[in-house]
């Protein structure tokens, strides 16, 4: 889509004109999903994770996902909830299955984003892949020589299974920090995993891996590679400790397409930015916070072996989609969460200024208490974007809700609407657009509001 005209020049009636453009733009997959007034209204029903829990009024349903040639998935109850629910997940991946991951700049890593970036990193790394085991209730992180032992057990214990190395084991674990993870619990349920091994199920995988999560999130997209069809699909978990930089979140998508894995790498890189790095719920980062991608090779299309090969064009467009539903899928499941907010920031020095003007305004505690309370406060987005130190034009700044201008040309808007701009913020949906009048770059965010029910879920975590 084109860049619609820059705000704040020209006369005030042509400035909402083109606001009233750009708002009425479609919205991306996550957005046509909006949940209607009506079924908001009703009570809200239990959530399959923790229980207590509420599922999100902006939840959307698990998609229908078609078995993936060259991958096969079994749940499990280990243990590591109190409370009756499938907690360890594993996939078997036929042989010469490629890999890639991303994974959290947190200072203070999980073992098993240690293990999976050692491994992927190390000559020969990611060639060729046979299993991925995830359990959710323990990090395993901040547990030192203990939890680094436990996680290579656990990859020792899969390995015989599954007849391959160590080293063709991925590993990835959410929940409590600071908990050792008691890796006999996943060795005590391999049989009931073997025994359960089925191609299609995707929606149990998405849920087991649930930590206070309402719902569980999948999404899946079909492209073609010289004439054959290729399927994408991925599950992913997060609510809380959401930011940008790889937020609490694990995402595993799977693709029965055959791509090297330093394609892979690229492809990853690529869309990452754009998708999970561009959302935030609370502004914290994670320890365990892991993306991978699969590549089973199962679809009899070529192998791609080479970043630019221009076969992977339809490709890179269903992976990007893929990954930007499951990361708006992330924000619908904010912990807390009644809206889910779209920022985007115009006319910036810089796309990297432009990125942080974005997320200063979706990291704000004041921004988003604002929009749990439907108050369109536009000077707190003004307080939000001056801190950041970033170029700022400020007779020329613009500020919109949706369709409606709040702020011209570094003042309020003479056709301010109090009643109609009241009416909007009682939307799921909103969208904060701003122009800073410093340039011509542009980026976008998403992220949710911050309510009460935040600061309920999180104090009551560890029980």
């Amino acid at each position: 889509m084109s860049r619609p005209p820059e705000t704040g020049r020209g006369s005030a009636g042509q400035k909402i004109e083109q606001a009233l453009e750009k708002a009425l733009d479609p919205l991306a997959t996550a957005l046509k999903r909006a949940t209607t007034p009506s079924r908001a209204a009703q009570p809200a029903p239990a959530a399959p994770g923790k229980p207590g829990l509420q599922v999100s009024p902006l939840a959307v349903p698990f998609p229908a996902i078609p078995p993936i040639a060259g991958v096969e998935i079994a749940t499990a109850r280990a243990g590591f909830y109190k409370h009756e629910r499938d907690d360890l997940v594993v996939f078997r991946f036929a042989r010469g299955t490629t890999c890639a991951g991303v994974f959290t700049r947190h200072k203070v890593g999980s073992a098993p984003v240690d293990w999976c970036r050692r491994h992927l990193d190390a000559e020969g790394g990611g060639l060729d892949m046979r299993a991925l085991v995830i359990n959710a209730g323990c990090a395993n992180a901040f547990t030192g020589k203990a939890g680094a032992d436990a996680a290579r057990r656990t990859a020792s214990e899969v390995a015989k299974r599954f007849g391959c190395r160590q080293r063709d084991v991925m590993l990835a674990s959410t929940g409590v920090i600071g908990v050792v993870l008691d890796d006999r619990r996943i060795a005590a349920r391999l049989n009931d995993i073997e025994a359960r091994l089925d191609p299609d199920a995707w929606r149990k995988a998405g849920q087991a891996i649930m930590t206070t999560d309402t719902f569980p999130k999948g999404s899946f997209a079909e492209c073609r590679i010289e004439g054959h069809t290729v399927r994408i699909a991925g599950i992913a978990k997060g609510s809380g400790m959401i930011a940008p930089d790889m937020a609490t979140m694990l995402a595993f998508i799977v693709t029965d397409a055959d791509i090297h894995p330093n394609v892979l790498r690229a492809m990853l890189g690529l869309h990452v930015r754009t998708t999970f790095n561009s959302v935030t719920v609370d502004g914290d980062t994670s320890t365990n916070d892991t993306c991978l991608l699969f590549a089973t090779g199962a679809s009899g299309a070529p192998r791609i072996g080479r970043v630019g090969d221009r076969r992977l064009k339809d490709f890179s467009r269903a992976l990007d989609k893929v990954m930007l539903d499951l990361a708006h899928q992330l924000i619908r499941d904010g912990e807390g969460a009644t809206k889910f907010v779209k920022v985007t920031v115009d006319g910036a020095a810089s796309p990297a200024s432009a990125r942080k003007l974005a997320k200063s305004i979706a990291d704000s505690p004041l921004v988003k208490t604002a929009l749990a309370g439907e108050d369109a406060n536009w000077g707190r987005v003004v307080m939000a974007v001056g801190k950041t130190e970033e170029p700022v034009d400020r007779d020329r700044l613009a500020i919109r809700f949706g369709p409606h201008v709040a702020a011209i040309e570094g003042a309020p808007s003479p056709h301010y609407d109090e009643a109609k701009m009241s009416a909007y913020m009682k939307n799921a949906e909103i969208e904060i657009t701003v122009d800073v009048g410093s340039g011509r770059a542009s980026a976008t965010v998403w992220t949710c509001d911050l309510t009460k029910r935040y600061v309920e879920i999180n104090g009551d975590y560890r029980s």
